[in-house]
């Protein structure tokens, strides 16, 4: 079937699901195991409007999350937001038993906590799915405890301080999935030491084209699209490795490339402007000077 179903609620899923009815309307640990999809569908494809948190082991279907597959294959925890599409596609054949858990989390239950603001902030909502986080065994464990934290206290007698703990224990699994994300990208420095030398090459191309006239200075969005990227992940990863933002990268390149001109070139600097994609002089003069404290008149004039 290849309607896109929408999910608004947790008990819609469940339903959906074949589980039963959610213990709490707003939150809901999931055994994945127990979840059992109609049999007539094989392709599925949803919007949700919760927040889910899966730690999912041999799931024999292929999820796609945007553009990008999620490999379960190993273990790993991937994290949606609402409004997000997933596709999934089942394998009638396969063997492998699935097993892990879903936390669900409707933005309701987020309502009157610093949480509501600050959880849009977690740029690993919004990632690129082939870099879903994978975790060793014990990190895997101390997440499954914090789920089952946050189980145990919805299923007791809720009371006036049921929604702070619970938000406490989401919090700490945020903070650790924080950490370990940003492990996950330094231990993959030669993957993406690849990404900054593809990045560079890009910046490089772009810079030197005859064309940025028409075509502008890039968005981070252009740059990201062109190596595959989500924005998000891009910026993150460049955060991690370099302590810049792809924007920053990018305006970077750009006084390089500014700089060069000014010291080997008789062009004005209204010329440079346009050459490098400004349609007013003005906004090249400012980023200029915010970038090395020198008007480009000034550091022409350092070279002679």
């Amino acid at each position: 079937m290849k309607t896109t179903l929408q999910f608004n609620s947790i008990n819609e899923f469940h339903e959906f699901s074949n589980l039963p009815k959610p213990e709490h309307p707003l939150i809901s640990l999931i055994d994945y195991s127990m979840v059992q999809y109609p049999e007539d569908y094989h392709s599925i494809k949803w919007i949700q409007n919760f927040y889910s948190i899966g730690l999912k082991r041999n799931v024999c279907k292929k999820f796609n999350y945007g553009q990008q597959p999620y490999d379960f294959g190993e273990g790993v925890m991937a994290l949606i937001a609402p409004r997000q599409i997933l596709h999934i596609e089942i394998d009638p054949d396969a063997k492998a038993d699935p097993s892990g858990w879903l936390l669900l989390i409707h933005p309701d239950f987020l309502w009157n906590t610093d949480l509501a603001g600050k959880i849009k902030k977690y740029d690993f909502f919004g990632y690129a799915v082939n870099e879903a986080l994978f975790l060793s065994e014990k990190e895997e464990n101390m997440m499954i405890d914090i789920f089952k934290n946050i189980q145990r206290e919805y299923q007791s007698n809720i009371d006036k301080f049921s929604q702070d703990i619970i938000i406490a224990q989401i919090v700490l699994l945020l903070n650790y999935t924080e950490r370990f994300y940003e492990r996950q990208f330094i231990t993959r420095q030669i993957t993406n030491h690849k990404i900054l030398g593809r990045l560079e090459d890009l910046l490089n191309r772009y810079f030197d084209a005859d064309d940025l006239i028409d075509k502008g200075i890039p968005s981070v969005k252009e740059v990201a699209d062109r190596l595959n990227l989500t924005p998000n992940y891009l910026s993150s990863l460049l955060k991690v490795l370099t302590g810049q933002s792809t924007q920053q990268h990018i305006h970077g390149k750009l006084i390089e490339k500014a700089k060069e001109k000014l010291s080997t070139t008789g062009l004005s600097v209204s010329e440079i402007a346009y050459e490098l994609g400004f349609e007013y002089p003005a906004s090249f003069n400012k980023l200029f000077k915010s970038k090395t404290t020198l008007s480009p008149l000034e550091f022409r004039r350092s070279f002679n």
